[in-house]
């Protein structure tokens, strides 16, 4: 979902520069603190890396999830953004940098200036080229891919994968139950995949083609084998599908241009408030470096969300860094909002619905002006149903009693003799206070530093 019909202008608080996990994450921390935010890709769809390489594989290292798909880690990480309106500029390449008092611009190969405060680069590896299989070339999109993007497009095919590493091994676990048969070929004895993924692809049963190489692709129309040519000499594979997964070659492009300190043309450094060398810029995710760094998505995470707080207090010095807690019931940014950030955390109607018809920004007009809105999400329409009529009073008695308002929308038919729902948090007999919903907590004075210190023990 390309965004190529841009305005001349666009204007932002923030301005972040690839839309990864690293990137969405920013985005949503840019509106919790009140910031305008718009993202540019040069790929056309969001996600970054896990969109364009590894879609369908699970990942088992993102905090609070077991296991989670690639795109559904993508999903939700719109999905956290949406109630905040970040702008994406998808299939826009940043290449001229200009700095101004206070502000920059960033004009995208497609001529679109986006004027921001600040900036944080997010953009992983920078933009990124398989290495290409030769002797496959004329197939290539026809019976030759490099990505994997929907496993269901190999089901009862003869699958020949190229290469030695993580991917191809983790695409050969992903496809043997649905393709009808595949083969690892390799041009040496070692690989340098996991080795627990390697003993779980033997395990399989997968035939591992060591010190060969492919000399030629057979076929006309479509791919009908491959020829393979080792010591042992020349032999060949039935292949349907061919995966080439050959690694790839990474390239900052425009940014070796922009006046920010890199260090060896492709990692930018950075402090501890993931601050660059240009007052302003931030970097988080991958393409940063410190010392001890370590390039996991888990980790990014937790350096967007410094970037971004540290550039809100950079532009206003006056706002402190730390920003509180998401329970402590943040000022929203929009009033259709408010009652929903509000419901108890517990009977969340987010809660509810872990899988959104279509994911938001794929509803929303395919215009650079693509603001992704919490409506675009089924999550969101239920629950601007029960916010139709006016949501009840949230009192202080609602409060000592222990009733969630907003677990029990308002409707035509409740009567005056109707009592509140409990909230299901302040019934469960077992809840500790913590895990209350936070309308069941007595109603309290201003916090000082002693409820602060209580909070954090």
């Amino acid at each position: 979902m390309s965004t190529p019909d841009a305005p001349p202008v666009v204007r932002a608080d923030v301005l972040v520069i690839g839309a990864g996990p690293t990137g969405l994450y920013a985005a949503y921390y840019a509106g919790f603190r009140g910031l305008s935010v718009t993202v540019v890709d040069s790929l056309p769809e969001p996600g970054g890396q896990i969109t364009a390489m590894y879609p369908e594989n699970q990942i088992f290292d993102v905090a609070g999830f077991p296991s989670v798909r690639g795109r559904d880690l993508v999903e939700r990480l719109l999905e956290q953004a949406a109630p905040f309106g970040p702008r994406y500029l998808l299939g826009h390449r940043a290449d001229v940098l200009e700095r101004g008092p206070g502000t920059f611009a960033v004009t995208t190969h497609l001529g679109t200036r986006i004027e921001a405060r600040a900036v944080i680069v997010t953009g992983g590896i920078g933009t990124f080229t398989p290495r290409p299989l030769v002797p496959a070339a004329a197939f290539d999109g026809n019976g030759l891919a490099y990505f994997v993007r929907h496993l269901d497009d190999y089901a009862g095919s003869d699958v020949v994968i190229v290469g030695g590493g993580d991917s191809a091994f983790d695409w050969a676990l992903a496809l043997h139950p649905v393709a009808k048969s595949v083969k690892l070929v390799h041009r040496r004895e070692t690989f340098r995949a996991h080795p627990a993924t390697v003993a779980a692809v033997r395990e399989l049963g997968v035939e591992l083609v060591v010190n060969a190489e492919v000399s030629r692709v057979l076929g006309g129309s479509e791919v009908t084998g491959v020829e393979l040519k080792s010591g042992d000499g020349a032999r060949t594979l039935p292949c349907g599908r061919i995966i080439a997964a050959l690694g790839f070659t990474a390239n900052l492009g425009p940014l070796l241009q922009w006046g920010i300190d890199l260090e060896n043309r492709r990692h930018i450094p950075v402090d501890a408030a993931m601050a660059t060398s240009v007052p302003g810029i931030f970097a988080a995710g991958d393409i940063n470096d410190y010392p001890g760094k370590v390039r996991l998505i888990a980790v990014g995470f937790g350096e967007a969300a410094t970037a971004v707080n540290n550039a809100a207090h950079h532009l206003d010095p006056a706002a402190p860094v730390f920003p509180g807690h998401s329970t402590d019931e943040p000022a929203l940014l929009t009033s259709e909002n408010r009652w929903e950030r509000r419901t108890c955390r517990t009977s969340s109607p987010n809660r509810a619905s872990t899988s959104p018809t279509a994911p938001a920004w794929r509803s929303a007009p395919s215009t650079a002006s693509t603001k992704v809105s919490a409506s675009s999400t089924s999550t969101r329409s239920s629950a601007s149903t029960a916010a139709t009529a006016s949501p009840p009073a949230r009192s202080r008695r609602s409060r000592r009693t222990g009733t969630c308002p907003t677990s029990t929308p308002p409707s035509p038919r409740t009567t005056a003799a109707s009592s509140p729902r409990p909230c299901p948090a302040a019934t469960r007999p077992s809840a500790s206070p913590a895990a209350r919903c936070r309308s069941a907590r007595p109603a309290r004075t201003r916090p000082g530093r002693g409820v602060r210190a209580a909070r954090l023990n």
